[in-house]
């Protein structure tokens, strides 16, 4: 009986080995190498209530080519709270920056 169960437990370990590997492979097709960096332009206003949730998604989801977001959160009226949310989120990951509206184009060059 135990001889049967980690026959089974190793056949499932192989079976989850063989597609993790399959998909592996299948990716490096899709992806096939370092493209041009992208951005994700956020409009900050307000309070910035939901700023924090969005920058983290942004970042934790990968761009077209498999490369990661590199943030520009754009003051576009934000207040003093939401400045201080903004200048956190910026402050704690090297990968957002937050800068004014008109500056914007300076950061995607």
């Amino acid at each position: 009986m135990l001889y049967a169960v980690w026959e089974v437990l190793l056949a499932l370990l192989a079976a989850f080995g063989l597609f993790a590997l399959g998909r592996l492979a299948f990716r490096r097709f899709l992806y096939p190498g370092p493209a041009a960096p992208a951005y994700a332009v956020v409009l900050a206003k307000g309070d910035g209530a939901a700023l924090e949730q969005t920058v983290k998604g942004l970042l934790w989801r990968p761009a077209g080519t498999g490369q990661r977001y590199t943030v520009v959160i754009a003051d576009a009226g934000l207040d003093p709270q939401g400045r201080a949310v903004a200048t956190l989120l910026a402050n704690a990951q090297p990968r957002v920056v937050l800068c004014p509206l008109d500056a914007v184009a300076e950061y995607l060059i």
